[in-house]
C-alpha cells in the first residue's frame, strides 16, 4: 500500500525522501488497527497530492491558502447568517404565528436554511479553535448548497454563480496545510470579520436606521480593512493578503453583482475595494521605511 501512495509523490521528491517518509510510515503503523492504518494512509496520501500541487505548507501556494482560508470561512459565515437572519426577520414580522409558518416551511427553503445554519456553526467552532470538527460541518453546509443551488436556482435567486462560490469557498478551506492552520490570533482576526461583517447589516436590515447596505458591499470593506491590518503586522508588501481575501471576498462580490441585477457599477465598485486596500498598503509600508 505505502508504494502505491508514494507514487502520488513527484519522481523528484519521491526520490530524495521516499525511501525515509516510508520507514516512517512503517514505524508508525505498525501494530495500529486497520481502520488506523488506513487514516495514516489516507493522510499520507493527502500530503502527497499537496505536495504534488504544491500546496504544502513549504510552497508558496500553501502559505496562500492558510492565509485565505479563515477568512474564506468568516465570509461563509456572514452570507449565511445573513440567510438566517433574514429568514428569522420574515418570520417574527409575519403576521401568521410562528409554528404555523414553519409547519408551511417549503422542504428546499427549510434545507437552505439547515445548510446555511451548518455553515455558521462549522465556522464558528473553526475560528474558536476546533479546526478539523468546524471545517467537516462547515464542508457540509458548503456542499449542501452547492448541489441545491445546482439543482434549485430559485434558492438562491437564481444566481448562477452561488455553486460555484460554495464549491469555491469549500476548496479555498480544504486547500489549508495541515501544518499551517490558522494560529488563535488569525483565527480571532477572521472571527471579528464574521461578526463585523455580519451585525451592522442585520442592525440596518431593519430599518431603525433609515440607511441601507446596498449589494452588501459593507462585509467587503470589512475584509479589506482585515488584510491591510493583517500586512501591516506581517511587514510585508500585502500582495499576498490583497490576493487572499480577493478569494475570499469572491462570493460577496459576485451575490452583489445577482442582487444589482447585473448592473456593472456596484459591481466594479466592489472590484476597486481591494485593489485600493493593497495599495494602502504599500503606501503605509513606504513610510515606514523612510522613517
Amino acid at each position: 500500500m505505502i508504494d502505491r501512495v508514494l507514487r502520488l509523490y513527484p519522481a523528484g521528491y519521491r526520490s530524495a525522501y521516499g525511501e525515509e517518509i516510508a520507514d516512517v510510515h512503517r514505524e508508525m503503523t505498525t501494530g495500529l488497527p486497520r481502520a488506523a492504518r488506513l487514516r495514516a494512509d489516507a493522510d499520507l496520501a493527502g500530503h502527497a497530492l499537496r505536495v504534488r500541487l504544491r500546496l504544502d505548507s513549504a510552497s508558496p501556494g500553501g502559505r496562500f491558502f492558510a492565509l485565505a482560508a479563515p477568512f474564506a470561512l468568516a465570509v461563509a459565515a456572514v452570507a449565511d447568517g445573513l440567510v438566517l437572519t433574514r429568514w428569522y426577520e420574515g418570520l417574527v414580522r409575519s403576521p401568521a404565528p410562528a409554528w404555523l409558518q414553519l409547519t408551511h416551511t417549503d422542504a428546499l427553503w427549510g434545507l437552505h436554511q439547515l445548510f446555511a445554519a451548518l455553515v455558521c456553526v462549522g465556522a464558528v467552532v473553526a475560528l474558536s479553535g476546533r479546526w478539523v470538527p468546524g471545517v467537516s460541518v462547515a464542508a457540509c453546509g458548503l456542499l449542501g448548497e452547492a448541489v441545491q443551488g445546482a439543482l434549485a436556482p430559485e434558492v438562491t435567486n437564481g444566481s448562477p454563480f452561488a455553486p460555484a462560490m460554495a464549491l469555491l469557498t469549500l476548496a479555498t478551506v480544504l486547500a489549508c496545510p495541515v501544518d499551517r492552520r490558522p494560529d488563535w490570533e488569525l483565527s480571532a482576526l477572521a472571527g471579528t470579520v464574521a461578526a463585523v461583517g455580519w451585525f451592522p447589516v442585520v442592525a440596518l436590515d431593519t430599518g431603525v436606521f433609515g440607511v441601507t447596505t446596498d449589494y452588501d458591499a459593507w462585509p467587503v470593506l470589512v475584509l479589506a480593512a482585515a488584510s491591510v491590518t493583517v500586512a501591516l503586522r506581517r511587514r510585508s508588501s500585502g500582495v499576498r493578503e490583497t490576493g487572499a481575501a480577493a478569494v475570499a471576498a469572491l462570493p460577496l462580490v459576485t451575490g452583489a453583482l445577482t442582487w444589482a441585477h447585473y448592473a456593472p457599477w456596484p459591481f466594479v465598485g466592489l472590484l476597486l475595494v481591494l485593489p485600493l486596500a493593497g495599495a494602502l498598503t504599500a503606501g503605509v509600508r513606504a513610510v515606514r521605511r523612510r522613517r
